[in-house]
């Protein structure tokens, strides 16, 4: 049932991923998910805190937060392999280290949307039409 990249999707899978989303997005989660197990504990445990924190903060769509995963792991096997410290990764702020690894994916980030669509939607009020394709408020 695995439908190469030429090959046209079943029915059942393109409703499937309707429904879950797509299954490629899937299963890189699941192989970004398996190299963080196998990091050394505390790479690991540094791996998954800043996980835990861009799932907040980090891209919301699919195919840029699978891209940034995937970097992160890199990030993080990378150091691993050539003994660089958590905090020469990190440096003295890892809020600022996070923030300036996020903006490398700010595509689908749903915080920059929101800010584009309420700052066009204050300039629309206000009666300074930009030209702007986005009217969805």
């Amino acid at each position: 049932m695995d439908a190469g990249t030429n090959e046209p999707k079943s029915r059942y899978r393109q409703y499937l991923e309707v429904v879950t989303g797509p299954l490629e997005d899937k299963r890189r989660w699941r192989q970004y998910k398996a190299r963080i197990k196998a990091l050394p504990d505390n790479y690991r445990t540094a791996a998954e805190a800043l996980e835990r924190y861009l799932m907040h903060f980090g891209p919301g769509d699919g195919a840029d937060a699978a891209s940034m995963y995937d970097d992160l792991a890199d990030l993080f096997e990378q150091s691993a392999a050539d003994g660089t410290t958590i905090r020469e990764i990190f440096g003295e702020d890892p809020v600022e280290f996070v923030e300036a690894f996020v903006q490398n994916y700010s595509v689908g980030r749903y915080i920059s949307r929101e800010r584009n669509r309420f700052t066009n939607a204050i300039e629309r009020a206000a009666g300074e039409d930009t030209g702007n394709e986005e009217r969805t408020v």
